[in-house]
């Protein structure tokens, strides 16, 4: 069997479905596709996976896993722009909408430029360039 694994779409598990909506969509710019109260799909844009949103006791209920953990989740989700005010642009939007700056944007060793912010749940996102 020969399967081309792909990301079609990933799902963020929330404690708050409201909060998180009014970050991704009114702070960051992302569209809301379905909306169904403790469930969201948002559009992140052409040539993107979709995102979706669900209360976090739901969402492991779903998965058939229990709800408890906490801490760093061992992912980081990535967005690469085209330069580095573009990168601070969108670092400056995910902190006024409520996000927490967790590295803050600078120069890398290999060149590029990068900072961190985490959403509301505490989920990493990692804004980068090779400009």
């Amino acid at each position: 069997m020969n399967i081309k694994l792909k990301v079609s779409a990933i799902m963020l598990g929330v404690e708050d479905v409201d909060r998180a909506k009014r970050f991704y969509v009114e702070g960051l710019g992302c569209k809301i596709e379905k909306d169904f109260g403790a469930f969201v799909m948002c559009d992140l844009g052409e040539g993107s996976s979709q995102l979706a949103l669900y209360e976090w006791n739901a969402a492991a209920q779903d998965a058939g896993v229990s709800p408890e953990g906490s801490g760093f989740r061992g992912c980081s989700f990535h967005f690469i722009g085209d330069s580095r005010e573009e990168v601070d642009e969108v670092m400056q939007a995910a902190a006024a909408a409520g996000g927490t700056v967790v590295r803050e944007a600078a120069a890398a060793q290999w060149g590029g430029y990068y900072g961190y912010f985490s959403d509301p749940d505490g989920y990493l996102w990692k804004v980068t360039t090779n400009a």
